[in-house]
């Protein structure tokens, strides 16, 4: 019996984004395919035209089969109101409702390459079987006796290796594919973020802030008013497999919860592939700042030294003379970032060049301003 292999048709919608001006607008789907969305939920359409071949998927992550699915404590002179750990709230949670489309799609892209990669590898363990049994045709002599046999193992064998090349190609071609369309002032403005980021990863330090509490001055005798516990990270471009895009994406390592990758109108917050958000600019609140810090570590080669403070000091800012051997330490001037928003995101970094996280602050705040003016981005 000649050996068969059923070929999946899937198609994977693609993410198209314009950027202008005269407004933002998100689409999903290629020729053939479309996004529905009614009373029950949303569906992905799709179909081959003259082929007759149509399938019909339920998008949400529901749909998708859930199988396939600190160093110590620093001194820095900021203000806050009480002790607080910093840290997002489940990604699972805060998926802007306008990309709830993208985040299916690229859950769907990952649901099919697994499936592809399950019949690849039954394929392959096939091959392997008919290629025995081709020698063992021989060998027992049988396939001399009747010259069809070893035929109609050869057909098969060939059979197989076209399914695998076939797989193979499917999976190598199973993302979402992101298209943009900027104009200028877009195109020129995303430029420039690129370019001062690309300063921002090359800070000597970068550190995630995960904690910061009040301390007691007046008990510890210290200039410094809070204490923070943070993580060295390091930033980078990078992208995610599920998603095929011309540039990399801005990639943060998060020390205590999903990474964050940064594409032109939306974050991906990154904890698996089962396992993430993705957030619209236009909901993000952006801030960045300059932070005296007591350095009692090493200093970073590009920071800044501001000023001097005591191990122990007076309200004043002079040495506490009651402690011998009290020494001075330098303030230097890093660079924050905080991001948040109201879905849960709420994640702190801080950087040992203070101009290179300012330039980059400034070019972020500038192209957020730019989508917000030309409104929210809509599917």
């Amino acid at each position: 019996m000649a050996w068969s292999f059923r070929r999946r048709i899937k198609i994977i919608p693609g993410v198209h984004l314009n950027l202008s001006k005269s407004g933002i607008s998100t689409s999903i789907g290629i020729k053939g395919a479309n996004i529905n969305i009614g009373k029950t939920g949303a569906y992905l359409n799709t179909g081959i035209p003259g082929t007759g071949i149509y399938q019909r998927q339920k998008l949400s992550g529901n749909s998708i089969d859930p199988q396939n699915q600190f160093e110590p404590f620093e001194q820095s002179e900021r203000h806050i109101y009480d002790d607080k750990e910093i840290i997002s709230a489940d990604v699972q949670e805060i998926t802007s409702q306008g990309m709830q489309g993208v985040k299916d799609s690229i859950l769907l892209a990952h649901q099919q390459r697994t499936e592809l990669k399950r019949d690849l590898h039954k394929v392959k363990t096939k091959l392997s079987a008919t290629r025995l049994k081709l020698t063992a045709s021989y060998v027992f002599i049988y396939g001399l006796v009747s010259k069809g046999i070893p035929a109609k193992i050869k057909a098969d064998i060939s059979a197989q290796k076209e399914a695998i090349a076939e797989l193979e190609n499917q999976i190598q071609n199973c993302f979402v594919n992101l298209e943009i369309d900027f104009d200028e002032e877009f195109d020129l403005k995303y430029k420039k973020l690129l370019e001062t980021f690309k300063n921002l990863i090359n800070c000597h330090k970068i550190w995630d802030i995960t904690n910061a509490s009040l301390q007691d001055t007046v008990k510890t005798r210290s200039s410094a008013g809070t204490l923070v516990k943070k993580q060295e990270v390091r930033f980078g471009f990078k992208s995610l497999p599920d998603i095929k895009f011309d540039f990399d994406a801005m990639y943060f390592k998060n020390a205590n919860g999903a990474d964050l990758y940064f594409y032109p109108n939306f974050i991906v917050m990154f904890s698996s592939k089962h396992k993430f958000a993705i957030i619209g600019f236009e909901e993000l609140d952006f801030f960045h700042r300059s932070v005296r810090f007591t350095e009692t570590g090493k200093i970073p080669k590009d920071s800044r030294v501001i000023d001097r403070t005591w191990a122990k000091v007076n309200k004043n800012g002079t040495p506490d003379k009651r402690f011998k051997g009290n020494y001075q330490i330098p303030v230097v001037k890093y660079g924050e970032i905080q991001l948040s928003t109201d879905s849960g995101v709420n994640e702190e970094y801080e950087f040992s060049n203070y101009e290179f996280s300012a330039d980059f602050a400034n070019a972020f705040e500038d192209y957020q301003s730019l989508i917000k003016l030309s409104g929210k981005s809509k599917i």
